[in-house]
C-alpha cells in the first residue's frame, strides 16, 4: 500500500496548533509512514512549535481582518490573492491525499484551493459556535469533526462527526499525582493550589484581577501557579517578588500535565483546547471568555459546560470586580468543587485525535 500523503493547515494559537499536532501523530500510529506538511501563517507560533514536534511546515503571507486598525487592511485582498495560489503551488508540489484544516488565518486558502482541486478535506471544528470560513468550507467538505453536540445549525447534518478535541497525550495519558505536580513547581504538598492560565498567548482581564486582588486571595492560605504569557510576564513576575515560595509566575508552561495535576481549582479562558484538556483532568475550573473571539464562540464553549453545572463563569467585563469572590466562594465549597470535577469529567473525550485520524484515512480512500 502506497504511503499516505496529508497537508494540516492552520494555527495561530495553542488552540489551533496543538489539536492539529495530535492529529499529525495519531496518523503516523495508525497508518506508519504517513507522509506530512503543516501549513501555517508567517511569523504566527505554528512556525515554532510545529518543527519542534519533528515536522516540516511551510508558511503563508496571510492575516486577519483588522478590526482595531481599519487602515491596515489595506493590503488584505492582495494577501488573500496570494496565499491562495502559494496554497495551491503547495499542493501541487506535495500532492496530498486528503487535506485537514483546524482553524487559523491558514486554514481557509489551503482547504479552498484543496477543494477546488478536488481533494478530499476534512474540517477539525473546534468550537461549539463555528465561524464563517469554515460553514463556507463545510459546504464541499468531506467531513467535519465536531466537539460539541447541535452543530447541525452551522453545517450540514449529514458531513457532521462528533469526535471531541485532539488533546495532547501528556494530558490524555495523565498519572501525575496532585504531590508530584505540586512538588514539580516547589509549592507545598497541602496547601490549596489555583491554577491560573490565560492561553497560550496570556489574558490580559485575568492578570490584571490577578494582580490587583493577589495579596486578598493569598489571605486565603493557598498558593498559585499563574501562566501570564509573554505580554504580561514581567509585571506578573514582579508582582509576585514578595510572595515567591507561594507564587510561581511563567510565561508559558510546556508541563501542563503537572500544572493540572497541582491544581485545585483553575482559572482559565474557554478556548476549545483548554476546555479539552480540563474535561479530562477533571479539575473545577472558573471560565473567563475572552469576549472579541469571532462571534463570541468562547462564551458558547463555557456555556455548554455551564448550562451541565461542570464549570462557573465570569464575564471579562465583570473580571475585576467579581472573579475574585467567585474564586473565593468556590474553595470554601468542597461539595460544589466534588459535582463540578464530576460532571466534567463526564464531558471528557480522550481519543479524539484517533477520530479524526481513522476519518482522514477514510476520506483519502486509502483505507
Amino acid at each position: 500500500m502506497s504511503s499516505l500523503r496529508v497537508i494540516i493547515a492552520g494555527g495561530g494559537t495553542g488552540g489551533h496548533i496543538f489539536p492539529a499536532i495530535a492529529v499529525g501523530h495519531a496518523l503516523q500510529r495508525l497508518r506508519p509512514g504517513t507522509q506530512l506538511l503543516f501549513v501555517g501563517a508567517k511569523d504566527k507560533m505554528e512556525m515554532e512549535k510545529v518543527p519542534q514536534e519533528g515536522f516540516e511546515i511551510k508558511g503563508l503571507d496571510i492575516a486577519g481582518f483588522n478590526r482595531s486598525h481599519i487602515w491596515k487592511n489595506i493590503s488584505l485582498p492582495y494577501k488573500l490573492w496570494k496565499s491562495r495560489r502559494d496554497a495551491q503551488n503547495i499542493i501541487k508540489d506535495f500532492k496530498p491525499d486528503a487535506i485537514v484544516g483546524v482553524g487559523g488565518y491558514a486554514s481557509f486558502p489551503v482547504l479552498n484551493a484543496g477543494q477546488g482541486m478536488k481533494i478530499p478535506t476534512l474540517i477539525q471544528e473546534q468550537n461549539s459556535f463555528a465561524g464563517k470560513s469554515n460553514k463556507i468550507l463545510s459546504r464541499n467538505a468531506r467531513a467535519v469533526c465536531v466537539a460539541y453536540e447541535r452543530m447541525d445549525q452551522f453545517f450540514p447534518k449529514e458531513k457532521i462527526i462528533l469526535t471531541g478535541n485532539p488533546v495532547r497525550k501528556s494530558i490524555t495519558e495523565m498519572s501525575r499525582t496532585s504531590e508530584e505536580g505540586k512538588r514539580w513547581f516547589g509549592l507545598d504538598k497541602v496547601k490549596k493550589t489555583i491554577l491560573i492560565v490565560g492561553g497560550s498567548l496570556g489574558a490580559r482581564t485575568i492578570n490584571e484581577s490577578i494582580d490587583a486582588g493577589l495579596d486578598d486571595l493569598l489571605k486565603e492560605d493557598i498558593q498559585v501557579i499563574w501562566q501570564t504569557g509573554k505580554p504580561y510576564f514581567e509585571q506578573g513576575k514582579a508582582r509576585a517578588k514578595d510572595h515567591s515560595s507561594r507564587v510561581k509566575v511563567y510565561d508559558f508552561i510546556r508541563e501542563m500535565d503537572y500544572a493540572y495535576a497541582a491544581a485545585d481549582i483553575v482559572i482559565s479562558r474557554a478556548g476549545a483546547l483548554a476546555i479539552a484538556e480540563l474535561c479530562i483532568a477533571g479539575k473545577p475550573v472558573v471560565f473567563v471568555p475572552y469576549p472579541f473571539a469571532a462571534e463570541d464562540h468562547q462564551t458558547s464553549n463555557a456555556m455548554a459546560l455551564v448550562t451541565r453545572k461542570a464549570a462557573l463563569m465570569v464575564k471579562d467585563s465583570d473580571a475585576k470586580t467579581l472573579l475574585l469572590e467567585k474564586i473565593r466562594g468556590l474553595l470554601h465549597d468542597s461539595q460544589l468543587q466534588q459535582a463540578m470535577s464530576a460532571n466534567i469529567k463526564d464531558m471528557a473525550i480522550k481519543d479524539a485525535d484517533e477520530r479524526i485520524a481513522r476519518k482522514v484515512i477514510e476520506i483519502s480512500g486509502k483505507n
